[in-house]
């Protein structure tokens, strides 16, 4: 089921009161424009009508891969949706669950917990895209491509969404990982991370078991990545 408002603060929050409510998996909730967007580590995420602000809900079950590894889940769903507008060739999943058109990110995605539930936010710019931050950014306009309509592009999403959660939920977070891996930046790129316990460079060198990413230093060490910002040097 799919609802949708004019206006909100965040789709994340109103998700959240959701899930409270008893609200069912595979609710999506979508909004026209946001007051209070958020990305990753609290930043704004600028949210002017004609792209897409959506948030759904996975209720986790016993046996179910790490609540994390639903970031890989959406990217490589969204991977998937957005190669009809811009081909495979165009598209980039960068760790954990950025997707880059042309080098330049035109996707966010961020986890949220509530209970037992997850709240998966989306943000897809699909008309418009933000300028003067600190990393690239575009839009399908902005590529060339003529937008489509927010509520078709997410009832696209939800479908292919739930294909890829039926997947990891019954194959299991190795599937999801291999497909991350052949949509993902080659190893040996060269990245930097930002991590809480400071900034690393290395190559980039697959990822783990469980989605952490692996950095290979200078000195020839791997060190897992579990949560930081990567750039692409």
């Amino acid at each position: 089921m799919i609802h949708h408002v004019a206006v909100t603060g965040s789709t994340n929050d109103d998700m959240m009161a959701l899930v409270r409510d008893g609200a069912p998996e595979g609710t999506w909730l979508r909004a026209d424009r946001q007051e209070s967007g958020r990305g990753r580590q609290g930043r704004p995420w600028i949210s002017p009508p004609g792209n897409l602000y959506a948030s759904t809900l996975v209720r986790r079950m016993a046996g179910d891969p790490p609540a994390p590894s639903l970031a890989m889940v959406a990217a490589v769903a969204l991977d998937e949706l957005l190669q009809a507008w811009l081909g495979p060739d165009r598209l980039l999943i960068k760790w954990p669950n950025d997707l880059l058109a042309d080098s330049a990110k035109i996707s966010g995605i961020l986890l949220e917990g509530a209970d037992r539930a997850v709240v998966v936010g989306i943000g897809v710019n699909l008309a418009y895209h933000p300028e003067g931050i600190d990393r690239p950014a575009t839009s399908l306009a902005a590529l060339g491509l003529s937008p489509p309509d927010p509520g078709d592009f997410l009832a696209d999403l939800a479908a292919v969404f739930a294909a890829w959660l039926a997947r990891w939920r019954g194959e299991g977070l190795g599937v999801v990982l291999a497909r991350w891996q052949a949509r993902a930046h080659p190893p040996g790129t060269a990245l930097s991370v930002r991590a809480p316990d400071g900034a690393i460079d290395g190559l980039y060198d697959g990822l783990d078991a469980d989605g952490a990413l692996r950095l290979r230093t200078a000195d020839g060490c791997i060190h897992l990545v579990h949560a930081g910002d990567v750039f692409l040097l």
